[in-house]
């Protein structure tokens, strides 16, 4: 059973994200089975994470809120290394791009509709569910498997793929081609051009020519395929 955590100081809209995620469970994910815990303050938030070492495998966190602001809220998770899955809501544009340097899922602009709110609960479930699923890749000698966010961006050199990890860098002899269809089965990584494939999840800023990623890593985009990558990096974020 997923846990799921709803910060908002208005119970109204705690109530209607509720609602809706009943509906959601009705209408698209009968098999998911969860319990809500519902938040007034993010004060409260992080003072049962703190104190309970409470987890949820999801977080539905408005940003504007009396006392402590979502987004600090998050900054707070984020530092003390609890990298669970969030969805901002909110009543403004204006944090959009720091939500996702925050590693956001979703950013949802109030008042959203239905369909809306489903597509994001979709995009964030599945991150929910990668996170549970290894990423098994062969090597000299065997196999290593890791989580597929372990890995920030890949490069091909020569007859070799260099996986960037969180640990150490991994020479994999494979086709850049092989090692694409064993990514897309997660939704995170597109190619750029033809010697990378990024991480979404990664990238921290996005540049005419340059990508840079959260290891401090700059990967150069070949201008011939820029305007096709920043295609696809806004509709991961902005579908």
């Amino acid at each position: 059973m997923y846990e799921i955590a709803l910060c908002d100081d208005e119970w109204a809209e705690l109530e209607k994200i509720e609602k809706l995620l009943s509906l959601y469970q009705q209408e698209r994910k009968e098999s998911i089975q969860y319990k809500i815990e519902k938040f007034e303050s993010a004060e409260e938030l992080l003072a049962q994470v703190r104190q309970e070492n409470y987890t949820p495998d999801l977080l539905l966190l408005d940003i504007f809120m009396a006392g402590k602001t979502g987004m600090e809220a998050a900054d707070e998770l984020r530092k003390e290394k609890c990298d669970v899955p969030i969805v901002f809501l909110t009543a403004s544009t204006e944090y959009a791009l720091e939500a996702y340097e925050l590693d956001a899922v979703q950013y949802l602009v109030k008042p959203f509709e239905k369909e809306k709110f489903f597509h994001a609960m979709d995009i964030a479930f599945d991150k929910v569910w990668r996170k549970e699923e290894p990423l098994v890749i062969k090597v000299a000698g065997g196999v290593c498997q890791m989580q597929p966010d372990d890995i920030f961006y890949c490069e091909t050199q020569k007859n070799y793929q260099i996986l960037y990890t969180r640990t150490e860098n991994l020479r994999v002899r494979m086709t850049a081609g092989h090692l694409y269809e064993i990514l897309q089965r997660f939704s995170q990584f597109k190619k750029c051009g033809s010697s990378y494939i990024l991480n979404m999840n990664h990238i921290v800023a996005l540049h005419k020519d340059e990508v840079k990623m959260d290891n401090g890593k700059k990967v150069y985009i070949p201008s011939s395929k820029a305007a096709e990558f920043k295609k696809a990096y806004f509709a991961y974020y902005f579908d």
